[in-house]
């Protein structure tokens, strides 16, 4: 790991948006940090979560004094691909799922990820036929209501993602084939739930590829958001002057609609991973 002065590794002077990193965007590039490298670099540049783990993960977390912000639904493999958009995949998913909140409410962490899932019958090939949207909307309705009785016992926040279905360059730039790719739609989903307990996760990297207008959506979805995630556009890499999304106007606009929630950091570093996190965090610090 690049060893930095104490002077320049302390991004963090606000804090006034609390900031997370996703494991998995510094574990398959960079430097490729494990779990305990990540640790210590959340605790040298003032990250207070580190997100997208599993529960066996959570005693690391603890001894660093570290929590998950949002916690994996615990599904084997890319666990975007399945999901509740297709009855299929509900028994599974959905005990899964309450597992991953279980673990939340012991630990005292806050959120867990969902996911519509990929549009055909058999998620995972594209000749099986379509579900379509409306059938997909009912069947995520019906299990996020399903999981949401479980959720407020808990009081664990889910969080559905919406996800671009625009770039196919790489497996985790965009998901072509996902069916939660409109920000309204996924939002009408969440109202259609009608729970305090589900919400948007409000990935701006993914809602500036499919919709844009990032601070109005901001605004407009202000009592749906649950938590955020951020990434450079285009090519989900660093937040820096590189890119399209004017990221300190961002984060102001969640501070002035009141939002409380974590900040993920979730882009993948194509360079001084040390570096480039500094400096998003830098850029999220208003």
């Amino acid at each position: 790991m690049n060893q930095m002065s104490e002077a320049t590794a302390k991004p963090v002077v606000n804090g006034r948006i609390k900031q997370s990193m996703a494991f998995w965007s510094f574990n398959v590039a960079g430097e490729k940090w494990d779990l305990q490298q990540q640790c210590d670099v959340a605790k040298k540049l003032g990250i207070t979560s580190i997100e997208v783990l599993e529960p066996e993960d959570f005693p690391t977390l603890k001894k660093n004094g570290l929590v998950c912000a949002l916690t994996s639904n615990g599904m084997p493999g890319a666990p975007f691909v399945k999901g509740l958009n297709n009855l299929a995949y509900h028994d599974e998913i959905i005990t899964r799922t309450k597992a991953a909140i279980d673990a939340s409410e012991i630990a005292g962490f806050p959120n867990v990820i969902a996911f519509t899932g990929y549009k055909w019958r058999d998620a995972e090939d594209p000749s099986s036929g379509e579900i379509s949207f409306e059938e997909g909307a009912k069947n995520c309705v019906a299990g996020l209501k399903t999981l949401a009785t479980h959720a407020e016992k808990a009081g664990v926040t889910i969080c559905l993602e919406m996800l671009n279905t625009r770039d196919d360059t790489h497996p985790m730039k965009g998901h072509p084939g996902y069916q939660g790719d409109d920000m309204d739609d996924v939002a009408d989903i969440i109202k259609q739930v009608g729970s305090p307990q589900v919400k948007l996760l409000f990935d701006i990297y993914h809602v500036q590829v499919m919709n844009g207008d990032v601070i109005r959506r901001i605004k407009q979805y202000a009592d749906l958001i649950g938590h955020v995630h951020v990434a450079g556009n285009p090519g989900r890499c660093e937040i820096d002057d590189s890119q399209e999304i004017n990221f300190p106007g961002c984060m102001k606009a969640l501070l002035d609609i009141g939002y409380d929630g974590f900040v993920g950091q979730e882009y993948i570093p194509t360079r001084d991973a040390m570096e480039g996190l500094t400096e998003a965090v830098k850029l999220c610090d208003v």
